[in-house]
Parts: structure tokens; C-alpha cells; sequence
């Protein structure tokens, strides 16, 4: 099953704002939650309706609607402050 990705404003902004080589796996990364959205070294985060990805640095904040089979990317950052821009 194939699930449609979406990005929030804020999240594909904070993207433009990565250095290239890490926006590529960023990016990859993303577009990889089509095909699964739960890949492994998934954590889904306590008390929100929230999953997370690592990549380097970079985490990946995203919710999962299997219903309608999307996937809304909240934010992305550096480790330190994407959870606390997710709040």
C-alpha cells in the first residue's frame, strides 16, 4: 500500500534551510514513508499522536492516518529543537 506524504509550511521551509548533503537524505527520507511508513528505528513519541525518524542529526516528526492512507510531515530539524517546535 502506498500512502500520500504531505509537508506543513513550516516543515518544508525549515527543509529549504538544510545544507545540501543532508537535505538529499532528508529528503530521501521522506519520500521513503510512501512505501513504509513505519521503517525500522520508527519511535512513535509519548502522549502525542506522533512518529519519529532519525537521519543524522535530522529527526522527522510525522503523523500517519492509515484510514486515508497519509502521512503529514509536522516538523523536521535538528535533534535539540524539533521537539520542541512540535509542542
Amino acid at each position: 500500500m502506498t500512502y500520500k506524504v504531505l509537508i506543513e509550511r513550516l516543515a518544508r521551509r525549515t527543509l529549504e534551510k538544510i545544507a545540501q548533503p543532508h537535505q538529499d537524505r532528508v529528503t530521501h527520507a521522506i519520500r521513503n514513508l510512501r512505501n513504509d511508513p513505519r521503517p525500522p528505528g520508527v519511535r512513535k513519541l509519548v502522549g502525542r499522536p506522533v512518529w519519529r525518524i532519525r537521519v543524522g542529526d535530522y529527526r522527522i516528526l510525522y503523523e500517519i492516518d492509515d484510514s486515508a492512507s497519509t502521512v503529514l510531515v509536522v516538523t523536521l530539524g535538528p535533534r535539540g529543537e524539533v521537539y520542541r517546535q512540535a509542542k
